[in-house]
């Protein structure tokens, strides 16, 4: 687990929220060769791999699960998200549906910079990302048709990506924590901040390092409170200045595991992130679900309801606000919106194949 992830997962360990232990069958892990990728740059890679997951057998009804900036398909199979959707009754039943979970490029064990390669490695953009998913699920998997794709955060991007590039290839979306309008505002700011610091360590060295960058986790930890843990949930969380100063020493106690080259590409390749051009050509029942006290995705700009008008059956649930939310990081429990999702899946129209 990254930092990030172990420092976001800390968040939710401090709330009231709670699950049940996992009750679906057992994840299993695979690898797929995708065989001269082209990149967005023009670049082509012989042989990219990319790793999966899978929970239910093959005959179910398909479902792809897309992971967040610097995470992998284990950091969907948490109690709070796979522990209240795949199991016995609930909404993405593992005895009912086929559920992948890919590693995007860049991320867990796909192809990435800390392979070898380092800054040689292809720049990925969430386009090239998306279409490297798609050829595992078509060509490596041999799907033809998905009944959902349902992802949180940059996979929640990527959701909105695969609307518009595959729009026949699935019957219903579900994007959450993401906006379908262009990368912007404080959301790239923030991390344009957090990367350019962790480019100007000098330890960075051009991304020829000898150890991890010093200061990259202060530059992760500035960028994670800024922007996810709620308003409402930090002073839950941290009312008082020893609080606070016990959470930050918490933070900055994290061994940092991630590779800064990893993590440099993870989150660069949002910064040309702009679907709001293509919603016309979204075919499947979409919907948005994000929390009221997202950081990253505020929605007090009604930037996503006035984009949600161009989709021609797009729908937003937005989470209340309230001390049991966690700003960007509340899609990660799906209590929060089960039924929902269960509402979606009962009555977007199925195409068959």
């Amino acid at each position: 687990m990254n930092y990030m992830r172990a420092a976001l997962s800390a968040i939710f360990a401090m709330t009231s929220l709670s699950a049940l232990a996992a009750d679906y069958p057992a994840p299993k892990q695979g690898d797929w060769i995708a065989r001269d990728f082209r990149f967005h740059t023009g670049q082509t890679m012989p042989e990219l791999r990319l790793h999966y997951t899978t929970v239910g057998e093959p005959t179910g009804t398909p479902v792809l699960v897309l992971h967040g900036s610097g995470g992998s398909a284990a950091s969907m199979l948490t109690p709070t998200f796979a522990g209240e959707l795949f199991g016995p009754g609930q909404p993405l039943d593992a005895s009912k549906y086929y559920i992948i979970i890919p590693d995007g490029i860049g991320h867990g064990k796909s192809s990435k910079p800390s392979d070898g390669m380092k800054t040689a490695f292809p720049k990925y953009d969430y386009g090239d990302m998306v279409d490297a998913q798609y050829r595992l699920v078509s060509e490596g998997l041999g799907i033809k048709h998905l009944r959902l794709v349902i992802g949180n955060s940059m996979g929640g991007m990527h959701t909105w990506l695969w609307g518009e590039k595959y729009p026949h290839y699935m019957d219903a979306m579900v994007p959450m924590a993401s906006q379908p309008t262009e990368m912007a505002a404080r959301n790239w700011m923030l991390r344009r901040i957090m990367l350019e610091t962790i480019r100007n360590d000098p330890d960075y060295n051009g991304g020829n390092y000898t150890r991890q960058p010093r200061m990259m986790k202060y530059a992760i930890a500035a960028y994670g409170v800024a922007s996810a843990g709620g308003t409402l949930g930090y002073q839950t969380l941290a009312p008082t200045a020893a609080k606070g100063d016990k959470m930050v020493d918490d933070r900055l106690a994290m061994t940092i595991v991630a590779d800064a080259n990893d993590f440099i590409y993870q989150w660069d390749a949002s910064h040309d992130y702009n679907p709001s051009a293509g919603l016309e050509r979204i075919e499947a029942s979409v919907l948005a679900i994000n929390a009221a006290d997202d950081e990253r995705n505020p929605p007090e700009t009604g930037v996503t309801e006035a984009a949600l008008k161009r989709v021609k059956r797009g729908k937003i649930y937005l989470i209340p606000a309230s001390t049991e939310t966690r700003g960007h990081l509340t899609t990660g429990n799906a209590k929060f919106y089960q039924q929902q999702l269960q509402e979606l899946l009962a009555t977007a129209p199925q195409k068959t194949m």
